[in-house]
């Protein structure tokens, strides 16, 4: 089983910076990946970012591109979602998602999200 738990999210204005963490705790030695998502009332979910966690390959939203860096210290089993330069549109629950692979088959697990506000 696996666990995890965002912290990190508040209100914050417009161009300010917020550090968002997903720590994992539980059966982490079959993590393939850690997803950021986010989700604006309304809005179907996005996915923002995206780190592999054995290689730290990292792929991201054109939307949140040169503005986001997602980052992961194993030996913490913390993965970080640094967000510079807030844009309003960028208001939205934030969620991290952990893909984890073994011989049953591919699992996700879902922490319970942190809201993020970015005041204009």
């Amino acid at each position: 089983q696996v666990q995890l738990v965002e912290s990190g999210g508040g209100l914050v204005q417009a161009g300010g910076p917020l550090r968002l963490s997903c720590a994992a705790s539980g059966r982490t030695s079959n993590f393939y990946g850690i997803n950021w998502f986010r989700q604006a009332p309304g809005k179907t979910r996005e996915l923002v970012a995206a780190i592999n966690w054995s290689g730290g390959s990292t792929t991201y939203a054109d939307s949140v591109k040169g503005r986001f860096t997602i980052a992961r210290d194993n030996a913490k089993n913390t993965v970080y979602l640094q967000m510079n330069s807030l844009k309003p549109e960028d208001t939205a629950v934030y969620l991290c998602n952990a893909e984890s692979r073994s011989l049953r088959g591919t699992s996700f697990t879902w922490g319970q999200g942190t809201q993020v506000t970015v005041s204009s």
